[in-house]
Order: structure tokens, then sequence, then C-alpha cells
């Protein structure tokens, strides 16, 4: 009897991959094309306190995204880092890492909003609406709204970087290629520096990135830590 393997090789090596790529691609679609509802704006992450905030935001926040630039670029480090995980730990393993590190990102968000909109409130960008005034933080919280993939995938790269350190990257502008234990860690320097220091146009979830990569880090960690197998 011949078996027949349907499907491209993504679909059949890292489905969780594959369908997850589809489902964000579906959603950003939705984004764009569907009039009649605002999808952006209900499955965006609204704090807490907000009148726009509900509870399942929580999650739908992990699969919106701003513009075909955000979408892009997350949803090739989901292909790139993400592929490698699921064939280390299988589909549901990964599954799981993924929407923690998501959902944890969102919680994280949650908490360092109040922060953010201290920023915000004492940054330049506060001149034209008459400078910082607690007025202004509360309006900040209420119109806050965060989205996209990048918590989840700070999780899935923070992960990789522990896993295959010395697994050599080429990244944008730089001429050589260089190890991931350098790399990832680089890009969390750069997103707690965005994060504490406001930055005028900067509207990059930064504390949401450092979330993710903070849950990821912690559970890979976990779930390593009596296996005493060497990584390259």
């Amino acid at each position: 009897m011949a078996f027949y393997n349907s499907g491209n090789r993504i679909q059949r090596d890292t489905p969780i991959v594959f369908n997850l790529l589809i489902i964000n691609a579906l959603v950003f679609a939705a984004q764009n094309f569907i009039t009649n509802v605002d999808v952006t704006n209900w499955g965006s992450l609204h704090y807490y306190k907000s009148t726009d905030f509900k509870p399942h935001q929580l999650i739908t926040s992990v699969f919106l995204h701003g513009d075909i630039g955000h979408i892009i670029f997350n949803m090739f480090a989901l292909y790139m880092f993400g592929s490698i995980l699921e064939r280390v730990w299988g589909s549901k393993r990964f599954l799981i890492f993924y929407l923690v590190c998501g959902i944890g990102a969102s919680i994280f968000t949650q908490f360092t909003t109040p922060f953010s909109a201290e920023q915000f409130a004492k940054s330049s960008e506060a001149a034209q609406f008459g400078g910082y005034s607690i007025d202004l933080v509360n309006a900040y919280k209420e119109q806050y709204a965060a989205l996209g993939a990048s918590g989840a995938i700070m999780g899935v790269m923070a992960a990789f970087a522990w896993l295959f350190p010395n697994t050599e990257l080429y990244v944008m502008f730089i001429p050589i290629p260089v190890k991931a234990k350098y790399v990832i860690p680089v890009f969390v320097l750069i997103d707690l520096f965005g994060g504490i220091y406001k930055i005028k146009g900067d509207n990059i979830g930064h504390f949401a990135h450092l979330g993710g990569a903070i849950i990821g880090f912690l559970l890979v960690l976990f779930w390593n830590k009596t296996n005493k197998k060497t990584f390259y």
C-alpha cells in the first residue's frame, strides 16, 4: 500500500508554524477588508481600566498587526526561529510555548502601561497637549492599545538563543554573521532602553517584547533544567 503525504514541507514538518502564518494572514486581511466591524479596535489590547478593555484581548491582540511591515517581520521571524523549535519540541509543546509567551507579554503590558503613561506625559510630545497632567496620564491609559505577535516572537527568539547560542545569524546592515547568543540579547537591551526612555514618534510595544522574552527564557529554562544535552 502506497502512502501519500500531502501538503508542502512546512505544512508537514511544522504544522503549528504553518497554521499560525495562515491565521495571522487571515486576521490581517480581516483588519483591512472588513468594514462593518472595527476588528483592530475589538481585538487590540487595551488597558484593563479602559472602557474598551475586554478579557479576550489578552490573546486576540497577539494575532493582530499594525501594517504590512509589522506582520512581514513577525511572520518571517516566526518561520525562521519557530520552525526549528517546533521540530525540536514537537507541535504541542511549541504551541503551548507560543501562546504562553503571547499571553504573558499581554499581561506584562498591563502592568507596565501606567509607567508608559507617565513617561509619555513627561515627554516632549506631551507639550502639544499642555504638558504633564494627571488628566493626560489617564487619557493615555484610556486610549492605549497594543497589538502584534512581537511578544510571542521575542519569546521564541529568546528560547532559540538559549538552545542554539552559537548559531550564526545574518543581521541587516552587519556584513558578517553574528552568533545568536549576542544578537538576541542586544534586541532585548534595545527594548529595555526603548521602554524606559520614551523616544518621540516611537510607537513600538517595547514592554510587550520584554515580557515575551522574559517568559520565553524562563519557560525554556524550566523545561531544560534537567536536560544535560549540549546544544550547538
